[in-house]
């Protein structure tokens, strides 16, 4: 499974960072990448420190399984886990860059504050408000399950704080300055990351 695994987020990353940067380049000329953000030990510091983490323990876990360093945790490691893991890393992967590609030109990562772009909340949008984030946590998840290491669990949980982080603190407030009314009607009516669930009060 760890080959398996380690395919698939390398799949992942070249679809949800390398291609989707790409076509933001040839549409707008920028890369769309912003960058981390934040004073050294703020919340939206940590909330980038922890997605890079996320990231590199993604990629480190199959590894580290492949070299033998780390061994898979029995009680995760089984039949049913990997075909799930299978499934939802596959889901997770293609729902990202559907969420992306509808983003449009709006589509960064990470938060500058002087820019100003459209609120899209069409799509996957109407639905959640952060699709992007809510189909990553599912890839990072099955990774975990198809190679049920320490090193993929923390990355899993690295990941879900993080992107808890840079949407409450980073996201929400920019989106509420540079809509104002408009966000927080849409912000009350559609949940963050499960339809329903996280609706902000106006």
């Amino acid at each position: 499974m760890a080959e398996l695994a380690l395919v698939l987020y390398l799949v992942y990353l070249a679809l949800a960072f390398g291609l989707r940067t790409m076509i933001q380049v040839r549409r707008t000329g920028s890369t769309g990448f912003v960058g981390l953000r934040g004073r050294p030990g703020s919340a939206e510091w940590w909330g980038g420190v922890l997605f890079a983490l996320a990231l590199v323990l993604g990629l480190a876990a199959p590894l580290l399984d492949l070299l033998e360093v780390v061994d898979p945790l029995a009680a995760l490691d089984g039949g049913l886990g990997h075909a799930l893991g299978l499934a939802l890393a596959t889901a997770g992967t293609a729902l990202t860059l559907y969420a992306q590609i509808a983003m449009g030109t709006s589509w960064r990562i990470g938060v500058d504050p002087a820019e100003r772009t459209e609120l899209v909340t069409t799509g996957p949008f109407g639905l959640v408000r952060n699709p992007i984030f809510a189909a990553m946590l599912p890839t990072s998840l099955g990774i975990a399950l198809l190679v049920p290491n320490v090193a993929a669990l923390v990355g899993f949980v690295a990941l879900v704080t993080a992107l808890e982080l840079q949407t409450r603190v980073v996201e929400e407030p920019y989106l509420r300055q540079v809509h104002g009314d408009r966000y927080a009607v849409y912000a009350s009516k559609v949940g963050r990351f499960v339809p329903g669930v996280g609706r902000l009060g106006r």
